[in-house]
């Protein structure tokens, strides 16, 4: 059995991209650029690419990465997830280059290591590892078709396209129209792609490659989940302790403290959860297993905690200018991102032989 702990150089990691993005993503300026035409955080991603080279975690070394393990990147997520930093680094430097790394693609995943381009896997945000996804017609070498809900696709340089051929396609964004779809978590934008005779390179057989990308992205979400539910608890825990009425303050009163103990068990539970998934895709042991418990078990808590955190902000919590309302859209997005809790219980039912009577 791994050590699940952190290590000393996680948490160096995790205080160093916690530091970068108190600078870069303060909840007013993620606010801000909710309201505008360009809600991705472009100087935060350069930062954590160029200056830090998180995007090249997953890759090895000898192919332009930093030769790092899942378990890294899943530090990296929770810090995005408690900033819900408006960056492309689960669809990029997660999903897409988990598919680049099943078909061999060096040139690319080189460059999306270096951050000097950002992928988009153009399979919409809901599908499971496993479910069926949309595919566009290859045609006389070219690409047909429309593909709806692909997260971060407004960003993306290079779209990697399922074609109906069996193949996974690599499209340069400039060659496709990306048509922003109105989304409920601002913070990372669905797009839909369109394709009308697009040139597109041939990297290889697309169904390997979805599935791993899939299963990684279901995997390390978890711990965006968790970095938001650890955030959005010490946040109330802390306004709680300030708030005060009847001359006391509000966290004082028990009722209050019985649902923040819940709540505490609850982002424990999704720790262990989220980093045994972490640990497991890894090392490959029981990877499926340990993702399917982790999806199952992250959802409902991540929901659970930022509804929490709105109720108990009183009326501040329902306005515009708190942050709260960042992280329920963020939380009820990710509960359907990569298979929702429901079915991630399913295939983990068929995956240790426990199946519904």
């Amino acid at each position: 059995m791994s050590d699940l702990l952190y290590s000393e150089e996680e948490e160096a990691l995790r205080s160093a991209v916690r530091d970068l993005l108190a600078d870069h993503c303060d909840a007013p300026g993620v606010i801000a650029r909710t309201e505008s035409d360009a809600p991705h955080d472009l100087a935060a991603w350069k930062a954590l690419t160029d200056g830090m080279g998180l995007a090249g975690l997953l890759v090895p070394e000898a192919q332009g990465g930093q030769g790092a393990t899942h378990r890294e990147v899943a530090v990296v997520l929770e810090e995005l997830g408690r900033a819900v930093a408006p960056v492309p680094y689960l669809t990029s430097a997660v999903v897409a280059t988990e598919a680049l790394l099943e078909l061999g693609d060096e040139a690319l995943l080189a460059e999306l290591a270096a951050g000097r381009r950002i992928g988009a896997l153009a399979v919409a945000l809901n599908v499971a590892a496993g479910g069926a996804y949309k595919v566009v017609r290859h045609e006389g070498g070219a690409l047909h078709g429309e593909l709806t809900g692909v997260a971060d696709a407004a960003v993306a340089d290079v779209l990697l396209v399922p074609a109906d051929d069996g193949g996974l396609y690599a499209v340069d964004a400039a060659d496709a129209t990306v048509t922003p779809q109105v989304s409920f978590d601002l913070t990372r934008p669905l797009a839909t792609v369109t394709l009308n005779g697009a040139p597109g390179r041939l990297l290889g057989d697309a169904e390997p490659a979805v599935r791993r990308a899939l299963r990684t992205g279901a995997g390390l979400l978890a711990s965006e989940q968790l970095g938001l539910a650890d955030w959005v608890l010490t946040e109330t825990v802390r306004y709680l302790k300030e708030r005060k009425q009847f001359n006391r303050p509000v966290g004082g009163f028990q009722a209050l403290k019985h649902r923040l103990a819940q709540l505490w068990l609850e982002v424990v539970n999704l720790r262990a959860a989220a980093r045994n998934a972490a640990d497991a895709l890894t090392t490959g042991t029981d990877a499926d297993v340990a993702v399917a418990v982790a999806q199952a078990y992250a959802a409902p808590v991540a929901v659970h905690a930022a509804e929490e955190a709105l109720q108990l902000h009183a009326g501040i919590g329902m306005t515009w200018e708190h942050p709260i309302h960042l992280y329920l859209k963020r939380a009820k997005s990710d509960s359907i991102a990569y298979g929702t809790a429901g079915v991630h219980r399913e295939a983990l039912a068929g995956l240790v032989d426990l199946q519904a009577p």
